[in-house]
């Protein structure tokens, strides 16, 4: 059992966990058509739901999982696999009948329904299932409420609610103006901007994958991989000084990680050129400056001219440059992740003269 614990205590290093989320996704969309079969959707969340049996019997991970607080994202978590494999299972349904020269299930006749009775009959049941599922929630698991606020006395860890974790999450690799303002500005405009930018009008009102695999692989790279994983690690695998433990680790407030995190250009000058800061913070930031500018205005350029090329004729210069900066603002997420795990890269670009870091 404790052989067992210790696998997963070491899959659940940041480093192994975002790797293999990132796997998984590959693998899923490698491998859709095996994926989508039932056996493998619901034998994944028969195996989901016995890890979280066996964990049940460990006093370290029944304390987390049970936590008034943390219960529904335990529910989240299935409901997420669920529908991503359901999703998944439905494209490749259609993409079957669409090679076929059938047309996806969902514009046949035969799978249409009456709003009345069948749609409103459909909601009525729900309701009262929900209502039912609540109520009983709301007797057998109490309400997490604290005593009032007290300055002398931080709960530690002291996290948001579950879904504002995966910004409070962000601050670790960014500095506040960026995780808190403009990053969650971003990822707004983005969404709005979504329907201007892709105007592939396949895909509208029908699950497939064959037709739109760019931007189905874009948003389960952001949401799933990204968005849930942030989620995952603020809710289940930070611990007291917001450390990593793992899921059968006992949260210990005097675990200390002895990490020193070092600028760009504390790397560039003083560890490879074997000289000391210069006075000027132009001159010092010099080489993260370039760097940001390559990222953020060349790069869309050259990624135009190269494997992007394609997108750039189709897309026309406005919208391929707007969606290729968004792009890169969110590659900048995992980026800045692993130069923080990997290397304890702390800012790319350090100017605290004007309260300016990226």
């Amino acid at each position: 059992m404790d052989f067992i614990k210790s696998i997963f205590n070491a899959i659940a290093d940041p480093r192994l966990f975002f790797l293999l989320a990132v796997a998984a996704l590959i693998v899923l969309m490698w491998q859709r058509e095996k994926i989508a079969s039932n056996l493998v959707g619901y034998g994944g969340l028969g195996l989901l739901g016995g890890f979280f049996v066996f964990g049940a019997f460990d006093p370290n991970f029944r304390l987390i999982m049970t936590k008034p607080d943390n219960v529904p994202i335990v529910g989240l978590i299935f409901l997420l696999v669920f529908f991503v494999w359901y999703s998944i299972r439905e494209a490749v349904l259609n993409d079957r009948r669409i090679s076929a020269g059938e047309g996806p299930i969902e514009k046949a006749e035969s799978d249409r329904v009456w709003v009345w009775p069948d749609l409103v009959y459909t909601e009525l049941i729900s309701l009262i299932v929900c209502s039912v599922v609540l109520i009983v929630w709301s007797i057998f698991l109490k309400a997490p409420l604290e005593q009032p606020a007290n300055p002398a006395s931080t709960p530690n860890p002291s996290k948001a609610p579950w879904y504002f974790l995966g910004l409070q999450e962000m601050l670790v690799y960014f500095d506040p103006w960026l995780a808190g303002v403009v990053l969650p500005g971003l990822i707004i405009v983005g969404l709005i901007c979504i329907p201007y930018i892709d105007r592939n009008p396949k895909g509208n009102g029908y699950y497939t994958f064959n037709e739109r695999k760019a931007e189905i692989a874009l948003f389960l790279f952001g949401f799933v991989v990204l968005w849930v994983s942030l989620i995952v690690l603020g809710t289940f695998l930070r611990g007291p000084n917001w450390n990593f433990f793992g899921p059968f680790e006992f949260w210990d407030i005097h675990k200390l990680e002895a990490l020193t995190n070092v600028n760009l250009s504390e790397y560039i000058w003083v560890r490879a050129l074997g000289t000391g800061l210069p006075g000027a913070w132009y001159l010092r930031e010099l080489f993260g400056i370039v760097l940001v500018v390559i990222y953020v205005f060349a790069l869309p350029v050259l990624l135009a001219r190269g494997p992007l090329k394609k997108y750039y004729e189709k897309m026309g210069a406005p919208r391929y440059y707007i969606g290729v900066f968004l792009f890169l603002m969110m590659m900048s997420l995992p980026i800045k992740m692993l130069a923080r795990w990997i290397f304890n890269l702390k800012y790319i670009v350090a100017i605290p003269e004007f309260f300016f870091n990226i």
